[in-house]
């Protein structure tokens, strides 16, 4: 399971980074989001193949859940670039929802490793 979420974890960053470069071409602010974009969207994945050489329970618990909270702020600079027309919401819909499905996975799994060690 925790190999699967690596996986996609990093198929997502792809994604991201792709979206990225074709936006970065852009002037002004949508240069400044997409690099706030960039630097949450790659750092979930970075954070999940961090947490899987943990050194304990807690650095584990620590990583995934920073990966949780740069989904949510993937998913927030996602949104804003959708909401004021720099891209189509229709090209980061899919987007959003890996983000929002990535949140619900790593906050389940801080909260079972949390209880787990209780």
């Amino acid at each position: 399971m925790k190999r699967d979420l690596c996986e996609r974890t990093f198929r997502s960053t792809g994604r991201i980074v792709r979206l990225c470069q074709s936006l970065d071409e852009r002037p002004g602010v949508a240069r400044t989001l997409v690099r706030q974009l960039l630097r949450s969207g790659t750092s979930i994945g970075a954070n999940v193949e961090e947490g899987q050489a943990g050194q304990s329970r807690a650095d584990f618990m620590s990583k995934y859940s920073i990966a949780s909270k740069e989904a949510r702020e993937t998913h927030y600079w996602l949104r804003l670039l959708a909401s004021n027309e720099i891209v189509p919401e229709a090209d980061v819909q899919d987007l959003l929802e890996e983000c929002n499905q990535l949140i619900a996975i790593l906050t389940t799994i801080v909260k079972k490793t949390k209880e787990n060690a209780q």
